[in-house]
C-alpha cells in the first residue's frame, strides 16, 4: 500500500470513491493512464483507456495539483508490472481525475469497472464530452463504423469504440460471436466467451437479443481474419438502438 490511509470524505461526491488506499504527491506523468508518485510507485488510472491524441497527456498534466492527492480503489494489490490501479482525487474537491479527463475529451471510458454506479459516472462524463464535441470528440470518425472493417483493423492493438447493427449472433464452441457482416474472414465481430454469459445475464442482457440491435462496443482490436473485439466485461457493450 502507498502512503497512509485518509478519510473517504475527500471523494464523497463521486460514485467511484472506493476504499481509501493512501495519499501522495504526483511526480511525473508517464502516459495518459500512468502516474509516478514521489515515492516511485506507479499508479494506473482505473476505468479509462487512452485516446490516441498528443494532447491527452497534456490534459492530464494540466490537472495535476501541486499538493498531495488521494487514491481510492477496491484493491491495493499491484499488477504484474508493479503498478497500482486506483481512482485519483485532488484533496480539495469533487470528481476523480478520470472523470475530469473524460469531460475534457482526453480519454475513453474503458467499460471494465464492475461497480455499476461508478461505471455510469464514467460513461456519463464521456457522453457529455461527446455531446459537447470536446477534445477528441471535436473530430469526426472517433467512433468507428462496424460496416467499415478496414478502418477498425487499421487500429490493431489499440483501444477503440465501434458502433453498428448486429447482423447475427452465432455460437462456435465456447464462444458466441456478434457478427456485423456476413464474411467472417473480413468483417467486424465481437466475441464473448461462455464464462461471461452469467455476467451478461445478471445484468439483464440476453446475448441473442442483441441480434438486429444497434450497439456500441469498446475494447482492444485484434485480428482473427477480420477485426475482433473480445467483450470481457458487460460494460463494453451498450445498446443504442434497434434496426
Amino acid at each position: 500500500m502507498v502512503g497512509v490511509l485518509v478519510s473517504t470524505t475527500i471523494a464523497c461526491a463521486s460514485a467511484c470513491s472506493f476504499e481509501p488506499q493512501g495519499t501522495g504527491r504526483i511526480a511525473d506523468v508517464i502516459d495518459i493512464r500512468t502516474l509516478r508518485m514521489a515515492d516511485g510507485v506507479e499508479i494506473r488510472l482505473a476505468g479509462i483507456e487512452p485516446a490516441i491524441d498528443e494532447s491527452s497527456s497534456a490534459a492530464l498534466t494540466a490537472l495535476i495539483p501541486d499538493g498531495d492527492v488521494a487514491f481510492h480503489g477496491d484493491s491495493d494489490t499491484p499488477d504484474r508490472y508493479g503498478r497500482q490501479s486506483a481512482f485519483i482525487f485532488v484533496e480539495t474537491d469533487g470528481p476523480p481525475l478520470q472523470v475530469r479527463l473524460l469531460l475534457a475529451g482526453a480519454a475513453f471510458a474503458s467499460g471494465t469497472v464492475p461497480d455499476h454506479a461508478c461505471a455510469m459516472e464514467l460513461a456519463a462524463a464521456e457522453a457529455a464530452a461527446r455531446r459537447a464535441k470536446t477534445g477528441i470528440w471535436s473530430r469526426s470518425g472517433v467512433i468507428k463504423k462496424a460496416v467499415i472493417p478496414g478502418d477498425i483493423l487499421a487500429q490493431l492493438g489499440r483501444f477503440v469504440v465501434v458502433e453498428g447493427h448486429v447482423l447475427s449472433v452465432r455460437e462456435a464452441g465456447n464462444t458466441t460471436y456478434l457478427n456485423f457482416g456476413r464474411r467472417w474472414t473480413r468483417d467486424f465481430a465481437v466475441s464473448i466467451s461462455r464464462r461471461m454469459m452469467t455476467a451478461f445475464a445478471g445484468a439483464g442482457i440476453t446475448i441473442k437479443s442483441l441480434e438486429r440491435r444497434r450497439i456500441r462496443v469498446r475494447g482492444w482490436v485484434e485480428s482473427r481474419g477480420g477485426p475482433r473485439i473480445e467483450a470481457r466485461h458487460v460494460g463494453q457493450i451498450e445498446v443504442v438502438g434497434d434496426q
